[in-house]
Parts: C-alpha cells; sequence; structure tokens
C-alpha cells in the first residue's frame, strides 16, 4: 500500500529540476549536500557509467546529510545530466573559446543526452539513466559567436539547455524533451511512485 503524499527531499541545485518536479506535482524541499561530489570523470569511464555514478555518490551525499542534520526521514531525489558527442562527455564551458568549440563540434551532428535519476527512501535505492538523441541544425560562425557572447552557455552540460535561446538549434529530438531539459518525468514518476511518492 502507497504511502501518503508528502514532501520529497530534492539533492540538485538545477532550476530546471524544480521547475519539472512542479510540473508533476511534487512537493519538494532543497537539500544541499554537505560535501560536494567530485564531477571529474574517471580514466577510461564511460559516459553512461558516469552519469549514473555521479548521480549514485549525489544520493549517498544527500544520505548522510539527512543523518548528520537528524533531518526528518523523506525520500531524497538526485539526478545528473551529461552531454556525449562521439562517446566524448561535454561539461559546462570554461570560458568563450570553449563554449565557441562545443557549438562548432554539435553544430550539423547528432549527439546524445544521458540523464540518471536516484531516488533513495530508507534502506532502499532506485535508478534509472535514460538516454536521448538530439540534432543540430548546422551553425554558423556568426550565430555561433552571438550565442557564446551571451551568459546562456556557461552553467549548462554541453554549453546549451533545449529549454533556452538554443531551442532554435535544435533540427530534431528522439527520446525524452524533460530529460534533454535534466530530469526525464515518465521515468523519475516511476521511481517516485515506488518510494510511495503520488505525482499530478
Amino acid at each position: 500500500m502507497k504511502q501518503a503524499i508528502r514532501k520529497i527531499y530534492l539533492a540538485s541545485k538545477s532550476p530546471r529540476r524544480r521547475e519539472l518536479l512542479r510540473q508533476i506535482g511534487v512537493d519538494f524541499e532543497l537539500l544541499l549536500n554537505d560535501i560536494e561530489v567530485d564531477e571529474d570523470v574517471l580514466p577510461s569511464e564511460a559516459p553512461r557509467d558516469y552519469v549514473a555514478r555521479v548521480t549514485l555518490e549525489k544520493a549517498q551525499h544527500a544520505r548522510r546529510t539527512i543523518a548528520l542534520r537528524q533531518l526528518p526521514p523523506r525520500p531524497v531525489l538526485a539526478a545528473d545530466t551529461t552531454v556525449v558527442l562521439d562517446t566524448c562527455i561535454l561539461g559546462k564551458p570554461v570560458d568563450t573559446a570553449d563554449a565557441v568549440r562545443m557549438m562548432r563540434s554539435l553544430s550539423g551532428r547528432t549527439h546524445q543526452v544521458l540523464t540518471s535519476v536516484a531516488v533513495a527512501f530508507n534502506d532502499e535505492l532506485w535508478q534509472v539513466t535514460q538516454s536521448s538523441d538530439v540534432t543540430f541544425d548546422t551553425l554558423s560562425e556568426q550565430t555561433i559567436a552571438a550565442y557564446c557572447d551571451s551568459t546562456e552557455p556557461y552553467d549548462k552540460a554541453g554549453g546549451y539547455g533545449i529549454q533556452g535561446p538554443a531551442a532554435v538549434f535544435i533540427a530534431n529530438i528522439s527520446g525524452s524533451y524533460s530529460g534533454i531539459a535534466g530530469l526525464p518525468l515518465f521515468e523519475t514518476a516511476q521511481l517516485l511512485h515506488k518510494a510511495g511518492i503520488a505525482t499530478l
């Protein structure tokens, strides 16, 4: 029997994930970990393994934070998103030159967006990693320069967000729009249901 609807802890700084949880009627409290997760890619680590590991570590750190702060027990949700081109992980651009390089590499190509989600509650943990294909139109140098001159690329994996101005670059997607935005809602709802959390 499912438990009553209640809040979860969201172990993420992403405003996009907050918006997406609200979209499906999930009440949450932000829980920022006391210890930052090391998001460096390990040697020879495959992209899917990387995003799943980082998400799992975020969930485990959140569990420890709940115990250390003696917070009320609630399910905790953690997630991580990475952009992959030809098996190469594209992180957040460090400067304009890096953003321009990323946009040039994505131009006219299809890449993958991987989002892993973990929900932990009591002694249980459920996790899923969702993959979507995103195809960019061919971008002119002028378009790339104008885009990278804005603030838009610099806090996003791969240098763009599907919900922002870069949406005009996207010719096609195959997969989950919400997953590309940072939280695949179909898969997330399934995990939350396992933890006894109703959606909508």
